[in-house]
């Protein structure tokens, strides 16, 4: 198997089963395990790809996609992202970086495994154009964010979901929380314009404004706000300045679940979920 195959392992069946199920995928050598979820109602037009929090509970987070599932008419998959093989370097940071700092090559970050993961769907459910959204929370938000920098997805849209810290379009912050430190070819004024027209939506809950368990309290990301909810904010307030400064397309939105803390199963299940993955106004 060359680099570049994209091989199924012998568990995986021709079409994903109606309701959950898990199965296991091969992508360019690297295995990924599928909490997946297929509503009666799916008629073969949506995929939503579910992307789970620091807890790597990727089944958890399938189980609570099942409304959107339903609701949406939605196939969804949940890929797991483990802590061995995709420590925070590789997951909530894309892996765009090597443990030494220096740059790695565009085929060897996680969020290349994304487009990739999409096509093996639509190929095992015989769907060669089905669309497809994305939608990370937590952590999974902040690797969905740092992704629509970096990552021609095909994505319909990306949502980030109550990111703990966020990627500001500056270098005045280090990789993370913004362009600092990366080399030229990653921070320069093409990626940031390509990144503010990308397709992202900054779902935040409004009740997630304070410090909790795995609340990221570094120097750089409080000088982002004192709550996600805030960092959010600020974020978007920043790339919506940068975008009207310079003249450039912006196509983020950003959308709030009222009265939500820090909690994936309400962000999924609030009525504004459908405005932030299908940018309805």
């Amino acid at each position: 198997m060359t680099a570049t195959t994209i091989a199924v392992l012998a568990m995986v069946p021709q079409s994903i089963p109606v309701g959950p199920s898990q199965i296991s995928v091969a992508i360019d050598g690297t295995e990924l395990e599928l909490y997946t979820y297929k509503p009666e109602s799916y008629k073969g037009e949506k995929l939503i790809l579910v992307f789970h929090g620091v807890n790597r509970n990727a089944d958890t987070y399938r189980d609570n996609s099942k409304n959107m599932g339903d609701r949406f008419s939605a196939l969804i998959v949940a890929p797991k992202f483990d802590n061995e093989r995709f420590p925070s370097r590789k997951y909530q940071f894309g892996g765009i970086l090597n443990a030494d700092r220096s740059a790695a090559k565009p085929e060897e970050w996680t969020y290349a495994l994304i487009p990739k993961l999409a096509s093996e769907v639509r190929r095992i459910e015989l769907k060669p154009e089905l669309r497809y959204w994305i939608i990370g929370h937590s952590a999974g938000g902040q690797f969905v964010a740092r992704m629509a920098a970096f990552q021609e997805t095909g994505a319909e849209r990306l949502v980030a979901a109550n990111p703990g810290s966020h990627l500001f379009p500056t270098l005045s912050a280090p990789f993370g929380y913004g362009f600092g430190s990366l080399p030229g070819e990653l921070s320069s004024d093409e990626v940031l314009r390509r990144y503010l027209a990308a397709p992202l939506t900054i779902y935040l809950g409004t009740a997630d404004d304070k410090p909790d368990d795995n609340f990221d309290s570094s120097p750089n990301a409080m000088r982002q706000g004192e709550g996600r909810y805030q960092r959010g904010k600020a974020c978007f307030a920043a790339a919506e300045s940068l975008a009207k400064e310079k003249g450039w397309t912006f196509n983020w939105s950003i959308v709030e679940a009222d009265g939500v803390a820090h909690d994936h199963a309400k962000m999924f299940d609030h009525p504004n979920c459908e405005r932030a993955l299908f940018n309805v106004k």
